[in-house]
């Protein structure tokens, strides 16, 4: 279990850093005691080893029983998390410099169903059906590291008509449940309108069908550039003049229909453990469709690539590993491969903040609550890893520097 008192970077862990990072991320906050509590908060999301109760933060940080100050700051306090959200995004961009911004599900396992949009759902990333909330985090992600900027909680739409449900954990009235796909895209708009980013590639695993057309059509119309991991038999329409019998291919049959005009071969090494893999391509172009203008969203020209069909095969080539849709340009391959490859980077990070950093250990049940947590959670994060990445830095530049 990794704790920031337990670090691996030696003269990181300065209480002067943390506060002064805090200072920061927490300016929005009116009141000099909710300042307080978000330091101490954060002090005990990365130092508390094991799981990250109130109790356990408030015994390990305070020194003395200050559990129902620090419930009320995460529970009940009425603090926006959104400007915070805000100053952690523009810190983490400057440091990361991100390549693409990645959305993963976050799944929160519940006993009972008293806690904000709880309920017996489908997790599509545990492939099982939990009683859990389910929430999706927008990360954006680096060469080398990401870190979560943005959050949604998914409301089942069994929270829309219970009233009573909906009082007891101060539901605020226009949220309701909307399709998981319309989530993703109000957390890109949020960044995208109100916090002033320019988008990068954004990719998102879709496992159901059902996602992925929506999805596609949303970030088209706002002219985003995406790679969108899709299953084998998304329905795709071949970009060619003669289709036979009107027939819609499945985007796996359209990849290997594309194979047999060729695949390239390119070689990598692994981030996890170095070794040189091989994996074989193959990409092909797909009709769009009819597609609205684009609503010009986005700072600078709108993105108006062509829809293509990216595929992988392993195995020497025998096994259809993944298919992807993407608009960005297939003449720069290389390139495209290497931002599919940053992937398992943002599914790493969500495990790290779910095992080291407390993002399932929260009790409260409020709506508010929730979003204080996971904002809370992720800054946490954020500050362990652009202090990592200060120190890796570091030990580059001592390697490089020339001996006397």
């Amino acid at each position: 279990m990794t704790t920031f008192a337990d670090t691996e970077f030696p003269g990181l862990d300065k209480a002067d850093e943390l506060s002064g990072f805090c200072q920061e991320l927490f300016s929005s906050l009116t009141r000099s005691d909710q300042r307080r509590w978000g330091e101490v908060y954060m002090r005990g999301l990365l130092t508390v080893p094991g799981r990250k109760s109130i109790r356990r933060i408030s015994d390990h940080v305070v020194g003395w029983r200050a559990d129902q100050c620090l419930q009320q700051f995460v529970n009940q306090s009425p603090w926006r998390w959104e400007p915070v959200r805000r100053v952690l995004a523009h810190h983490v961009a400057a440091a990361l410099r991100p390549r693409a911004w990645i959305i993963e599900e976050a799944v929160f396992p519940k006993n009972g169903g008293s806690s904000v949009g709880v309920t017996k759902q489908y997790a599509t990333s545990a492939q099982r059906t939990l009683n859990c909330q389910l929430g999706v985090a927008l990360f954006m992600v680096g060469e080398d590291a990401s870190c979560a900027a943005n959050w949604r909680l998914l409301l089942p739409e069994s929270w829309d008509n219970d009233p009573l449900r909906r009082g007891r954990v101060r539901l605020p009235e226009d949220e309701r449940h909307r399709p998981r796909w319309q989530y993703m895209l109000d957390a890109i708009d949020e960044m995208v309108m109100d916090w002033g980013f320019t988008a990068p590639p954004i990719m998102v695993h879709a496992r159901d069908q059902r996602l992925t057309q929506p999805l596609l059509r949303g970030l088209e119309e706002r002219g985003l550039p995406y790679v969108i991991r899709v299953p084998e038999n998304t329905p795709v329409l071949p970009a060619m003049t003669r289709v036979p019998h009107g027939r819609v291919f499945s985007a796996g049959e359209l990849a290997i229909r594309s194979a047999k005009q060729g695949r390239i071969t390119l070689n990598w090494r692994d981030r996890t453990d170095g070794r040189l893999v091989s994996s074989q391509y193959a990409i092909s172009p797909v009709s769009t469709g009819s597609v609205s203008g684009p609503l010009h969203l986005m700072p600078g020209r709108p993105h108006g690539g062509a829809r293509r069909v990216l595929a992988e095969w392993s195995g020497g080539g025998r096994r259809l590993n993944a298919v992807w849709i993407t608009n960005l340009n297939a003449t720069r391959l290389p390139e495209l491969i290497s931002l599919v490859k940053l992937s398992p980077q943002a599914g790493t990070d969500m495990v790290r903040l779910q095992d080291e950093f407390g993002l399932r250990h929260f009790e409260g049940r409020s709506y508010a609550g929730w979003h204080h947590h996971v904002s809370l959670v992720s800054a946490a994060h954020a500050y362990w890893t652009l202090r990592r990445q200060e120190h890796l830095q570091q030990i580059d530049g001592m390697r490089l520097r020339p001996h006397a």
